[in-house]
């Protein structure tokens, strides 16, 4: 089976998962990749018009990771992670999607 789509991630989404301890980070990585062979909300959720989260529970935290679509290029379907954090409740801090959209922007300035 091919993946609906690819994944690139920024330095910021990199230093992220970087960051998180081994296990935790195995499980965000495994859930990215699974989210790319099928539609899961539980796994990758549109936030707003431009931005979407790819969502992992584990250890009774949510791990966030913000992304856009780059459609601009020959992969009409790449996504682009641009950073994340970890909570303890559903609820997306704005302050979290606004910092998402700004790095969308830069991005497509370059």
């Amino acid at each position: 089976m091919n993946p609906k789509f690819e994944v690139v991630f920024l330095e910021q989404a990199i230093e992220f998962i970087e960051s998180l301890e081994s296990k935790s980070k195995a499980k965000v990585i495994y859930n990215i990749d699974k989210a790319r062979f099928e539609n899961d909300p539980k796994l990758f959720k549109k936030l707003t018009a431009e931005i979407w989260e790819f969502r992992t529970k584990y250890r009774g935290l949510q791990y966030r990771l913000f992304a856009f679509w780059d459609k601009s290029g020959e992969t009409e379907t790449l996504v682009v992670s641009t950073h994340g954090n970890v909570k303890k409740v559903d609820k997306v801090p704005k302050k979290e999607i606004e910092k998402a959209e700004i790095i969308r922007d830069e991005y497509f300035e370059q």
